[in-house]
């Protein structure tokens, strides 16, 4: 059993730059391979990045490719996502998820656990 809890949305320009954080409690952080996904107004919830339990192999969407970054550091519990030159189409809650299951994790039904999300505009 882990809890997540994202931070660090907020309001940004076009073209501006976000860091997102994940930090995990209970369980064991490094067990977990990780992903990022958003859920925009009216939509389910899309498929981000992905990044495996140790951080050596890393997956994005064709849509963020190039311009986010997702990474973690095992020893603090944390995972985080950098996002730069964001457009109004990135503007969704952003939501952190752990899976138990080894290798490529890209469906959020095979994720087992998700924090509540942070908000993310990107309006001018």
């Amino acid at each position: 059993q882990v809890q997540l809890v994202e931070s660090g949305g907020g309001l940004v320009q076009p073209g501006g730059s976000l860091r997102l954080s994940c930090v995990a409690s209970g369980g064991t952080f490094n067990s977990y391979a990780m992903g990022w996904f958003r859920r925009a107004p009216g939509k389910g919830r899309e498929f981000i990045a992905h990044i495996t339990r140790s951080g050596d192999n890393t997956y994005y969407a064709d849509s963020v490719k190039g311009r986010f970054t997702v990474s973690r550091v095992n020893a603090k519990n944390t995972m985080y996502v950098q996002m730069n030159s964001l457009k109004p189409e990135d503007s969704a809650v952003y939501f952190c998820a752990a899976a138990t299951r080894p290798g490529l994790v890209v469906r959020a039904d095979d994720y087992d656990y998700w924090g509540q999300g942070t908000q993310v505009t990107v309006s001018s």
